[in-house]
């Protein structure tokens, strides 16, 4: 597994977590801690803009610090048991709001979508360059694959982005994989893949393949890439500085891209504001700007972060809670006008903004792991862990290798019912204990 390196950008008052091999939120975790989204200093003389600076420079270092510690650990629920001990040991704010996003990550590779949520979670306000709300008028909801499929259709590439700490933001992606083959677009580029995913002679993703890799919808994004015949390109460059990132990793693209193979079609997937066409990003450009000086394509970038549920309602933007009540979606969707024009949310930096549903449990876990109903639950219980928890309940494909992403996961700490969302197939369905040790293991179909 690739492991991020983070450094410390200054922006303004905050820091910006910028990580060459793992995407940390960049930008918006900047401008989150800066207006005090995600966290503030306290209203306290004593807290200057100096000391607020110095001490999210200390909780960058030591979140890292115990990261690197708990990749050590021999399992996922060992790794994931360290960083939430030492999240709940420390009640220092600035630390855990830090630490919180790299708790968020642990708990994505074992199932836990509603911990990662809780840990972290940008709040949305409405901000003076939001384009004026799609619900008041001049523009219609529309199913969000075949809207940005009829976008794509004369495009040479496409940018999506994701929240890393919410995979459901990956979900649209993996189902538009299929309908943008189809089409010709022939690459497929993700954030924190290493050279080891573009030569996967066994057609399945590992946990070597990048550092979000292991998440199981990340890991359904690559296989999915490779079943179609994409072209997989590692881009993203480790370099110590954001500004450096952003023009490496677009130079990258074009290289191995492009500059080879100039009839090519690419889908990349990245983080956050990687993908915005014009701005500022963190006193530079962003990758996406500098792709398309270098290559003279203008991508279409679709933005799948803004428009999300979060754990408190009162963090939403206010356009999403008008949009949910209004439709009640249970998929993804956008809004167009009478012409056909896409409605985002910032206009200039993104071409289209996606709205997902509200959050719908079945089983106890997120309805979003079904892919748009294309996944069929499948029960466990603690009776497959044989009463030793914690225990990790994964499936993975029949026909793969031990070493491979797990199609999904779930984690169990007492004998209760849940469920894993898998594809109809046949898979090795294992329980393994804290360390990763296999306590019972049995073939299953769907």
């Amino acid at each position: 597994m690739e492991i991020p390196r983070i450094c410390a950008v200054l922006l303004g008052c905050a820091i910006a977590l910028v990580p060459p091999k793992a995407c940390a939120d960049d930008a918006p975790l900047a401008e989150a801690m800066r207006r005090g989204l995600v966290g503030k200093p306290p209203a306290s003389r004593h807290m200057t803009p100096a000391r607020w600076e110095r001490e999210q420079r200390a909780a960058v270092d030591k979140s890292e610090t115990l990261m690197h510690r708990a990749l050590e650990e021999p399992g996922l629920l060992a790794q994931y048991a360290f960083m939430k001990a030492r999240y709940d040991g420390d009640d220092d704010r600035v630390f855990r709001m830090v630490f919180g996003q790299y708790l968020s990550w642990f708990q994505t590779w074992i199932g836990d979508y509603d911990g990662a949520r809780a840990s972290f979670s940008i709040a949305r306000a409405a901000q003076r360059d939001d384009a004026a709300s799609p619900v008041d008028g001049g523009f219609h909801a529309r199913p969000a694959a075949a809207t940005i499929l009829a976008l794509a259709r004369d495009r040479k590439a496409v940018f999506f982005n994701e929240d890393h700490s919410a995979p459901v933001t990956r979900t649209l992606t993996v189902e538009l994989l299929a309908g943008l083959r189809a089409q010709g677009f022939d690459y497929f580029a993700a954030e924190t893949l290493s050279t080891s995913a573009e030569a996967l002679p066994h057609g399945y993703p590992t946990a070597r393949n990048g550092f979000y890799a292991n998440e199981p919808i990340c890991g359904e994004m690559l296989r999915t890439a490779l079943r179609l015949g994409y072209h997989v390109v590692a881009y993203d460059v480790e370099e110590s500085a954001p500004d450096l990132r952003e023009r490496a990793s677009a130079q990258a693209l074009y290289e191995k891209v492009f500059r080879r193979d100039p009839d090519a079609r690419l889908v990349v997937d990245a983080g956050f504001s990687h993908i915005q066409k014009s701005g500022d990003y963190l006193g530079g450009a962003s990758m996406a700007q500098v792709f398309e000086k270098i290559s003279g394509i203008e991508p279409l970038a679709v933005e799948q972060t803004m428009m999300i549920e979060h754990p408190r309602a009162a963090d939403d933007h206010p356009y999403y809670r008008a949009a949910v009540v209004a439709l009640h979606p249970t998929a993804p969707f956008v809004y167009v006008n009478d012409s056909g024009a896409a409605w985002t949310l910032k206009p200039r930096q993104y071409d289209i903004s996606v709205f997902f549903p509200p959050e719908t449990r079945d089983g106890g876990r997120p309805g979003w792991l079904s892919l748009d109903g294309q996944r069929r639950p499948f029960p466990v219980s603690g009776a497959d862990c044989r009463e030793r928890f914690p225990c990790l309940i994964e499936a993975r494909y029949a026909e793969e290798g031990a070493d491979a992403v797990a199609a999904d996961r779930v984690s169990l700490d007492a004998d209760v019912q849940s469920r894993l969302y898998l594809f109809p197939g046949t898979y090795r369905l294992s329980a393994l204990d804290r360390d990763g040790n296999v306590i019972a293991a049995r073939d299953i179909g769907l």
